[in-house]
């Protein structure tokens, strides 16, 4: 280990952090995906591990925003971590994940956060699973049953050339709705929502764009979406996301994509837990979940002023004692006293009220779990009986926590 040195990969070292990123998940993309991957690299923080000057470890990190509850904070979101097969139990991992931390630290953003490729190993660094995800299935060879009356307002089709500036202001007026949503730029909506050919399944048509609302007021809702054509199967209708201002908007635009000629399947990945469709579908042999996934998870880099940016529902004047082997500073017993108005958290010679792991407490952090769940599970002890009805009722937020942007 303390022949590798951890330091910045500049731009001219991308193409060789890729070869590795590569070479780790047994990947050969074709040149345009190359490019696309070169490209997004330049605009991230790159860690790279160095054993006489070649490089054997790497990540990057997306300088994304992501909304927590009552705002949004500054969150490194990793990406491409990568390890030469040669390196691998050498702390070439541990070291760059701590370079990392330390940069968050030092640059103001007291949270972190990445897509799993593997969960066994993430929650070693003080990673949670902050959101979950809902793979759900529609039988659509028969009209969908509804309990309550769609919206009645127009559905268009979009151009999805000019779906970026209207999809774009919808999605950033109601980002602030649910916690774990990254911002996304308008490169990102062309990039990675609106790419002419799916990178999973070159059969699948291009994006698809549908709209409600009056074609001059403001967008209701909107699903993108792309088909396909099966052999041994009616066609399907891929749902890559679906947002509505209302229930009977979300049910408009599911009717919408049930109803579509010659298919007879919807297939949603990355649907919200709590999405309404569950309860306002009349019929739940034709809308089944098949499969619930950990999405986003998330890192407490500066305990404190992730505790002290996050709004609270309820007032809670509890001591915490935090386990974080990672970030020492976090460590140790705690005072948080919150409400409505604000919150405080600060060291405290007082015995500890709960018992809590840093990657459990991220886990509760955005709204998505509740800390009774983590003492049922043994996970978190605790001391003083009522101490985690109060913090799961000022943890509380009125949605579920949900991210469907996956990097």
């Amino acid at each position: 280990m303390d022949s590798i040195q951890f330091r910045d990969v500049p731009e001219t070292g991308i193409d060789r952090a890729l070869s590795l990123s590569y070479l780790t998940f047994h990947e050969n993309p074709e040149e345009e995906k190359r490019k696309h991957h070169h490209d997004l690299l330049r605009g991230c923080t790159r860690v790279g591990a160095y054993e006489d000057g070649e490089l054997v470890g790497f990540l990057a990190a997306f300088p994304f925003t992501v909304s927590v509850p009552g705002g949004e904070l500054p969150c490194p979101c990793l990406t491409f971590v990568s390890v030469a097969p040669t390196h691998r139990r050498r702390g070439v991992l541990s070291g760059m994940i701590a370079e990392l931390f330390a940069r968050a630290a030092a640059d103001g953003a007291p949270i972190a956060s990445l897509w799993a490729s593997e969960d066994a190993i993430y929650g070693r660094f003080g990673f949670g699973p902050a959101t979950l995800g809902h793979t759900v299935e529609i039988d659509s060879r028969r009209p969908l049953a509804l309990r309550i009356t769609p919206d009645d307002r127009p559905l268009r089709l979009v151009d999805p050339a000019d779906a970026p500036s209207l999809l774009g202001a919808y999605y950033d007026r109601t980002r602030a709705e649910r916690a774990g949503r990254i911002d996304r730029t308008e490169a990102w909506w062309r990039e990675e929502w609106l790419v002419t050919e799916d990178e999973e399944d070159d059969e699948l048509s291009p994006p698809r764009v549908v709209v409600i609302g009056e074609p001059r007021g403001p967008v209701a809702g909107y699903a993108i979406y792309r088909t396909k054509t099966r052999d041994d199967a009616p066609g399907l209708v891929r749902l890559d996301e679906l947002e509505a201002d209302t229930p009977a908007a979300a049910a408009a635009l599911w009717r919408y994509l049930a109803s579509i000629d010659l298919t007879g399947q919807i297939r949603a990945w990355g649907r919200p837990v709590d999405d309404p469709l569950h309860l306002f579908a009349a019929d739940r042999d034709q809308v089944r979940v098949t499969g619930e996934f950990p999405a986003l998870w998330l890192r407490l880099v500066d305990v404190r002023g992730a505790l002290e940016s996050r709004s609270w529902a309820a007032p809670v004047d509890v001591v915490l004692d935090v386990r974080d082997d990672r970030v020492p500073a976090n460590a140790g017993r705690h005072r948080l006293t919150a409400s409505p108005d604000g919150c405080t958290y600060a060291a405290t010679e007082d015995p500890a009220d709960l018992t809590v792991d840093v990657r459990d407490l991220a886990a509760c952090y955005l709204g998505g779990t509740r800390t009774d769940a983590l003492v049922r599970a043994g996970l978190a002890t605790e001391h003083t009986p009522g101490t985690v009805a109060a913090l799961d009722a000022a943890l509380h937020t009125p949605r579920l926590p949900h991210t469907v942007d996956e990097f």
